[in-house]
């Protein structure tokens, strides 16, 4: 007998116990499979019951300069407090917004103090029961505004170092397990995407519909509208109709695309998972 297979007997006595009569069946057993393997796709998939979302881009578009990446100006605590107030009142949702930073107001302190924000939001994020939970921080939003300021055309040419200190922040945040990728990214975008490029010059959609986009499609959704309460109906609607996808591969690889990524082609194919790439 095949060692998938298990043997069981039963026993029936008659009443009257002259006879006995043996059955005897056979029933299937799951494959066994080594320990510790899992399809590669859906390797470090967190297990919190809930669907974590953070918001992304500006609710106003009128904010956005990414020549001013330094000062935080792209992490999403920067969002519309009325559209933040409309996505907190629905039932099924939990929105978590950023601690207020510990410094004094206005005083630069630098990405790391934006990654620690953004870390503490999703480890709330992870404690709710809520169907869905919107995260209003980034714990990529340095990486995103150094990306956009190196295609800035409005601004003086950049360098990459910039862009290559915010990302070994990141990166270090990453390995020490502090952070995980949401679920999904949702991005709060200007009317006027995809169809041409943002005020300023940068490549449209910038980091999270460039190279973010590029990698998972289905991981990244948006929402085009210029009015809070507009945005707010967006959101909702979004969060219906998110898409089953691949998980997220390892933050290095994505760091790796973005450092390669051309914004060239943004807007031919925003849901192509052909990801352009600069040699």
């Amino acid at each position: 007998m095949s060692a998938n297979y298990a043997t069981m007997s039963s026993q029936m006595r008659a009443n009257h116990g002259e006879c006995d009569e043996v059955m005897t069946f056979t029933i299937p057993q799951r494959p066994l499979t080594r320990p510790g393997r899992r399809p590669a796709y859906d390797r470090g998939v967190r297990h919190n019951p809930s669907t974590v979302v953070v918001l992304a881009g500006q609710a106003n578009a009128g904010q956005h300069n990414a020549g001013q990446a330094n000062a935080g100006e792209h992490n999403a605590g920067q969002h519309n407090p009325g559209l933040l107030t409309a996505l907190s009142r629905p039932a099924n949702v939990t929105l978590i917004r950023p601690e207020a930073p510990s410094g004094p107001e206005g005083a630069d302190g630098g990405a790391g103090e934006g990654i620690e924000a953004a870390v503490s939001a999703l480890r709330r994020a992870a404690r709710a029961s809520s169907p869905y939970v919107l995260v209003a921080a980034d714990p990529l939003a340095a990486v995103a505004a150094q990306w956009q300021a190196m295609w800035e055309l409005a601004q003086a040419p950049r360098g990459t170092e910039a862009f290559e200190l915010r990302a070994a922040e990141a990166l270090a945040a990453w390995r020490a397990k502090q952070f995980e990728l949401p679920d999904y990214y949702l991005v709060l975008a200007p009317e006027q995407l995809p169809g041409g490029p943002p005020p300023g010059g940068g490549p449209p959609g910038g980091f999270h519909l460039g190279p973010l986009r590029a990698l998972r499609p289905h991981r990244v959704a948006v929402v085009v509208a210029a009015e809070p309460a507009e945005q707010a109906a967006a959101v909702m609607t979004a969060l219906g109709s998110l898409r089953h996808g691949r998980w997220w591969p390892p933050l290095p690889d994505v760091i790796d695309v973005a450092r390669r990524f051309y914004p060239g082609s943004l807007a031919a194919s925003p849901d192509s998972p052909a990801v352009p790439l600069l040699r």
